[in-house]
């Protein structure tokens, strides 16, 4: 109304012309025209009445809500163009050039605008929102939750309803999941896009733990899996704001019908597994899918198949592998920990902190962005897989000493050496202190020569010193050099009447 007024007021207080007119209030010459006719007809005289209201003048200028005045004009199938709208690139000036193409006698757009929206409104005074077909996919979990019945006797388990619906069709997908963990949530998103056949641009969750690490009106942080998840697809996380349920309208209606006409139905039923579960819920999406709209032609699957599914992108050619990511500090012994395993990267990344990558088979450690490592998963916590390549090359070269290596270096210095190095080697539990000991035994032989070193390890094996240190001794206090001591004969046994002997027992 106050369009009409201002026309009224520019016509009648300053008599301007109605090309004048039309271009101040940025509507066509033929609706002012049409504006004063009515004007006229209805007696109005300007300044306006003042006990006349908006709606008064309105019921005067358009006695039937509006479209009788133009009953001469064919009016567009609303329904059609609200259609049309969901398609990229569609706008409401496009489908006003092609109604008018049809209908030359037609509204202008202005008018052509204000009745589209009158319609709206009439249709879901709520609709605010406009989902191009093909874009938005909105995730997100019921309230409600399905009982299972366990194995063992009085085990209940609440299962959880995952609900994933297209923006501009509402076709929508649901399935039943033990928990709402990372693992249960991504493996939901890559079944929901099988079934949807394709590829939106754009999801749509809640802000869910699970997959937002840390929600931020402007920059939410999403969970690494669920950007890897993403990233496979080609596909945008944009998280609904937090206490803004109208940015997640639609995933919210779905979890509304998904209750009403899926869980609802089955609430009288007694399931003892998942697959039995999700069997029952995929019977009741068919009918929910296929139901006819109550305001619109056709159904979600009509309309899905219409819109949506065209212009979906084509799935990857692999699926989606689950794989988790944490943060870890590479330790002194350049291992990190995964999982209670220890994998070992590049010895010059020492207390650094690395992303590692777990799937089911591998281990891969990134290093800003850049793989340092990959390694086979190990399946035994508290033990170690290490790749020579990361080490030093001490420690390299330390690996290389086998026992064998240790006992043919040992025979070319001398047999007493070799003898020695064999009586360490079995004296020790562990085998790599047994290395340990000989390989200092060995260096020995660079500071004192191998003939003292020779003889040490006689006089080593005759004393049974088997270790590093007491060669050592030895060296240092000039033992080697002294004579061995000549070994004594058994002392004859002791004879005495007041000896019993082993006779005596029997």
């Amino acid at each position: 109304m106050r369009k009409v007024k201002e026309v009224l007021r520019l016509r009648w207080e300053r008599g301007l012309s109605k090309r004048q007119i039309g271009l101040s209030c940025s509507i066509g010459r033929t609706t002012v025209q049409e504006y004063l006719e009515r004007a006229g007809k209805a007696g109005l005289t300007w300044p306006l009445p003042e006990k006349l209201d908006d709606e008064t003048i309105e019921q005067m200028l358009f006695p039937s809500g509006g479209e009788a005045v133009h009953a001469n004009r064919p009016l567009p199938a609303w329904s059609e163009i609200h259609r049309e709208l969901k398609r990229k690139g569609v706008t409401l000036a496009l489908l006003w050039q092609e109604y008018k193409a049809r209908h030359p006698d037609g509204y202008q757009y202005s008018q052509f605008c204000e009745l589209y929206r009158t319609w709206l409104g009439h249709v879901d005074p709520v609709m605010r929102q406009r989902h191009r077909a093909g874009e938005k996919l909105f995730v997100d979990y019921a309230g409600q939750t399905i009982t299972v019945i366990g194995p063992m006797v009085g085990e209940l388990r609440e299962a959880q309803l995952f609900v994933a619906v297209m923006g501009a069709s509402n076709y929508t997908y649901a399935e039943a999941t033990r928990t709402q963990t990372l693992p249960d949530w991504i493996g939901s998103h890559v079944r929901a896009l099988e079934f949807f056949e394709g590829v939106p641009e754009v999801l749509v969750p809640d802000n869910l733990k699970t997959g937002v690490s840390h929600p931020c009106r402007y920059e939410p942080e999403i969970n690494p899996t669920y950007r890897e998840l993403a990233d496979h697809y080609g596909l945008s996380v944009l998280p609904a704001r937090v206490r803004k349920p109208r940015d997640k309208a639609k995933v919210e209606n779905g979890v509304q019908q998904a209750e009403r006409w899926i869980l609802a139905p089955l609430r009288h039923r007694t399931f003892f597994d998942l697959n039995e579960l999700n069997t029952a819920i995929r019977e009741r999406l068919t009918e929910l899918n296929h139901r006819p709209f109550q305001k619109l032609p056709g159904s979600r699957l009509s309309l899905f198949e219409q819109l949506e599914r065209p212009v979906l992108r084509p799935l990857p050619r692999t699926r989606y592998e689950y794989a988790e990511w944490k943060r870890a500090t590479v330790g002194s012994d350049y291992h990190v920990e995964a999982d209670g395993h220890y994998y070992s990267v590049p010895y010059r990344l020492i207390r650094h902190k690395l992303d590692v990558r777990l799937t089911r088979a591998t281990v891969e450690c990134f290093h800003k962005g850049v793989r340092v490592a990959s390694h086979l998963r190990g399946d035994v916590k508290g033990q170690f897989t290490t790749v020579k390549e990361h080490m030093p090359l001490s420690h390299q070269r330390y690996l290389e000493w086998t026992p064998e290596r240790i006992i043919g270096s040992a025979e070319k210095i001398g047999a007493d050496v070799a003898e020695l190095v064999k009586a360490v080697l079995q004296s020790q539990q562990h085998q790599q202190l047994g290395l340990r000991s000989c390989l200092g035994v060995l260096r020995l032989a660079k500071e004192y020569g191998e003939d003292r070193l020779s003889a040490a390890s006689q006089r080593a094996l005759a004393m049974q010193a088997l270790s590093y240190k007491s060669v050592r001794s030895i060296l240092r206090t000039g033992l080697d050099r002294a004579p061995l001591p000549e070994a004594t004969a058994e002392p004859p046994p002791i004879h005495h009447e007041n000896l019993r002997g082993p006779g005596y027992f029997n």
